[in-house]
């Protein structure tokens, strides 16, 4: 089925010509030019019109056509008309509109959209969007949409990942700039190291991405675009306290550099000092870590990778941080690994740096290198656990951009993934009989070649991308990974899409785990593990749509992701152990999302969005859902503003159907928890004001103040056999107010 879904797309792209003028559209930049996506041609006195697409490229239909003059438009440059005549090819330059580019303030566009312009289904969060919750770390940048959903990993130091469709986090692809540099240790908490303040826009990638940024994506693709130097604030400031007592400050400087002023650079500054101690619940562990980071990050560009000639990005960040969580009476410089008072304690720094270069021959032909790397250096103390980690990291992505036949992009090239971790673990009590203490060593040595093509047909009504790698793993030999995408523009207001393709990774076991490390549960390895593989395929369709002053956007997805080889903690089995163990039966996750959103009057947002996911494997003839997943869930979402834009004030629901949690039947009854969760809502409210460059938001999370009873097992008791932390499914701080303050210099 898979072969055919994929072979079906491929057949699509057979040869479609049709009468009609192409040509390229260009905006005026410097002493040259640049290309302008998303500029729209119109032959002159008609509707008939076109919009250039990534490369700039359009294609104008003749059919009907008397006057061949052609009405170019372009936010931030001047209209002109262009007389055609019986020319087939034409290439149209505009005018930077410098008034306009000084005072316009685009304020009717809502902060998260699917985008039009894209051929997979991506929703895109920017920046008026993630100002709408507190958005202190990339954890929080989902509370108003549907397609991520962040989840608990490890609820003593709130270790988190992203979901999508259902599945977890490692699935997803989680990318900074376009490079892989959340991967391996850094996976447990490098989302967490991201603060609102860096980021742009978040492009969310459902089911099949481009083979350009690997081969790892199998549920979707998440990618920080941060901000670009020569287009941010001049100055950003943002200060954060919450009522536990947690600090965060946040500081942006960008500028431009160098004798011609060809050098833009971006400094971000993060600092978390960390809240008191908290128990709400009354169960002798703290409700939130004690958590201190500090992260420095500073990008430089040069040039445009759109104009002819050489371009630079490079990226260069650091992260110290440090989480103390457990019982309240936990200190590390006393309690560190003995058994009075249990706790937690992780300690990593991580020194990372990337670089993207461009050299741009002409229109038709550019060369591309990217590459990334980091460091990661962790000791960390789990009860009585001992764990040590470092990792090296390196990515490299070499490629050649040809666009063909003016409209057709092909691009294809070489890569490198590397990969070394290196683990200890040792126990400094042996009363539970644990056997796994020992060295673990993990390595990554992929060499991968790959090759993808972009197809715009029918005035880009219709446009396919074809893609595939072939990657070589040192031990488990060469994986070929084919992928299609198709975006058929129906009209102006109808847009359906396809994917196919498949994936795979390797599992990074501890970290990807870490609930392996904070329980009383022995490790047994029934088995070396085979990397994960699977195949997904999807269906979309969009509309969107004006009534008034009321617009509006309706669609709904399906995705659908069958894994060929797939590893999982069995933690049923046997309550007092975990068996490691590769699964290839089958295994399943079906998910469906209907999503409505509307903007009244360009004031009144209001987004609502329901999911139902099916996520499961059969087991001897068994069909068993895969634990912390509701099969339904529901999300709202409302924004307003008043028309000055002074006042703002948000509100976000979100509802979970009951979840399948892990067996604990065999349990000591007192020990013991139900296989289900019980259904439960939450509301979160922001309030903003905006004076000149000043902003003031207040806002509480979680209103309702609704709690997860009795979310640790045998919390009375951490160093005894039963303790757990794999039955968290819901909220367990209870009820957060915040307070923050933002000022800038445009």
């Amino acid at each position: 089925m898979r072969l055919s879904i994929i072979a079906c797309l491929f057949f699509l792209s057979l040869p479609v010509f049709a009468q009609s003028v192409k040509g390229k559209l260009f905006g005026e930049a410097g002493a040259g030019k640049e290309i302008l996506p998303g500029g729209t041609v119109r032959w002159i006195g008609t509707e008939t019109a076109a919009f250039a697409n990534e490369n700039g490229v359009f294609e104008l239909p003749l059919a009907g056509i008397t006057d061949r003059r052609i009405i170019a438009t372009n936010m931030g440059f001047i209209a002109d008309t262009i007389v055609v005549g019986d020319k087939t090819y034409i290439s149209i330059v505009l005018r930077k509109n410098e008034k306009e580019l000084g005072t316009v303030t685009i304020t009717d566009k809502s902060g998260a959209y699917i985008s039009s312009l894209s051929v997979g289904q991506t929703e895109i969060i920017n920046q008026r969007e993630l100002s709408k919750a507190a958005c202190c770390d990339l954890a929080g940048c989902f509370g108003t949409q549907a397609s991520v959903q962040p989840q608990t990993t490890n609820v003593v130091t709130n270790a988190q990942e992203l979901r999508i469709l259902g599945l977890s986090g490692v699935y997803n692809q989680v990318l900074f700039d376009g490079m892989p540099m959340v991967q391996g240790l850094s996976y447990t908490y490098g989302i967490s190291t991201y603060p609102g303040t860096v980021v742009n826009n978040i492009y969310v990638s459902k089911g099949t991405t481009s083979v350009l940024q690997g081969y790892e994506s199998i549920s979707g693709q998440i990618n920080l675009e941060s901000r670009q130097p020569d287009n941010t604030d001049r100055l950003l400031l943002n200060g954060y306290i919450n009522s536990f007592g947690e600090k965060h400050l946040n500081t942006n400087l960008s500028q431009a550099l160098g004798k011609n002023k060809k050098w833009h650079s971006l400094l971000a500054i993060h600092m978390v000092q960390p809240a008191g101690k908290v128990d709400g619940n009354k169960d002798g562990f703290m409700d939130l870590p004690l958590l201190t980071r500090y992260m420095a990050f500073n990008k430089w560009k040069y040039g445009n990778d759109r104009e002819k000639g050489f371009s630079m990005q490079v990226g260069l960040r650091v992260v110290n941080e440090r989480r103390i969580g457990g019982q309240t009476g936990y200190g590390p410089e006393s309690e560190e690994g003995n058994t009075a008072v249990y706790g937690q304690c992780v300690h990593y720094t991580q020194p990372e740096a990337y670089v993207k270069t461009a050299y741009r021959i002409n229109d038709d032909h550019a060369v591309v290198l990217t590459a990334s790397g980091f460091l990661h250096d962790q000791r960390s103390w789990f009860g009585t656990t001992g764990y040590v980690a470092k990792q090296t990291s390196g990515y490299m992505n070499l490629q050649h951009e040809w666009l063909w036949r003016d409209k057709h992009l092909l691009k294809y090239g070489i890569s490198y993934r590397y990969l070394d971790v290196n683990e200890t673990i040792r126990f400094t009590d042996t009363t539970l009989l644990r056997t796994f203490a020992g060295n673990y060593y993990t390595k990554l040595r992929v060499p991968g070649v790959f090759a993808e093509n972009t197809f715009h047909w029918y005035d880009d009504k219709v446009i396919m991308i074809n893609g595939a790698r072939l990657d070589n793993h040192q031990r488990w030999g060469t994986y070929f990974t084919p992928r299609s995408m198709l975006k058929y523009a129906i009209n102006s207001k109808h847009t359906l899409r396809a994917s196919a393709g498949t994936g795979w990774r390797q599992v990074n076991l501890f970290s990807e785990q870490i609930n392996l490390l904070v329980s009383s549960r022995d490790i047994v390895f029934a088995e070396t593990l085979k990397p994960e593989a699977a195949f997904n395929w999807g269906l979309s369709h969009t509309y969107r749509f004006t009534a008034g002053k009321t617009t509006g956007t309706l669609s709904g997805d399906f995705y659908s992701t069958h894994f060929t080889n797939q590893f999982f903690p069995d933690y049923d089995a046997d309550p007092r152990k975990a068996i490691i163990r590769n699964f290839e039966g089958t295994s399943r996750s079906n998910g469906l999302q209907l999503e409505a959103s509307f903007v009244f009057f360009k004031q009144l947002e209001f987004r609502t969005a329901y999911n139902y996911l099916d996520v499961y494997r059969i087991e001897n003839g068994t069909k068993n859902s895969i634990p912390f997943n509701p099969v339904n869930r529901a999300m709202t979402a409302l924004s307003y503003r008043t028309k000055d834009n002074k006042w703002q004030a948000d509100v976000n629901t979100h509802w979970f159907d009951r979840m399948r949690l892990p067996d604990t039947r065999s349990n000591p009854a007192p020990y013991q928890r139900p296989l289900y969760s019980v259904p439960y809502i939450t509301y979160n409210v922001q309030g903003t004001f905006r004076w000149k460059t000043l902003e003031i938001y207040a806002g509480c999370e979680n209103l309702t103040n609704y709690r997860q009873p009795n979310p640790i097992i045998s919390a009375e008791n951490p160093f005894g056999p039963y303790f757990d932390l794999s039955s968290v499914w819901g909220p367990v701080r209870g009820r957060e107010l915040y307070l923050g303050v933002r000022y800038a210099i445009k």
